[in-house]
């Protein structure tokens, strides 16, 4: 499962509409090769479904996760911290061992 915080959910609202996306527009979540970690996160908003898609709902923000990046992302939580030193959208990940200092890669 894909958890999104209710801070999340209501910044990718916000985004979604700013961006003039429609709303069948849903979040894609990936894992990529890359970073000083070994591995990053992308995401982005999509309308097109892909074979091996898992999808998620919370807080009214739906999710896609292709096979590969689940066994990666399972158990996640996308988290969004604004704010003066708010650092913007957070992937609290249990399968990480090992993150970099910016946040945007880890390692498995």
């Amino acid at each position: 499962m894909i958890n999104i915080s209710p801070e999340a959910a209501q910044k990718l609202a916000t985004l979604k509409k700013e961006e003039g996306k429609e709303d069948a527009a849903f979040l894609r979540v990936e894992v990529k090769k890359g970073g000083c970690s070994g591995l990053s996160y992308k995401m982005d908003f999509d309308t097109v479904t892909r074979d091996g898609d898992k999808f998620f709902e919370s807080h009214g923000q739906k999710v896609a996760v292709d096979s590969q990046s689940m066994l990666y992302l399972l158990g996640m939580t996308l988290e969004y911290s604004g704010g003066l030193n708010g650092k913007g959208f957070v992937f609290n990940n249990p399968n990480a061992n090992k993150h970099c200092g910016c946040g945007s890669s880890f390692n498995v």
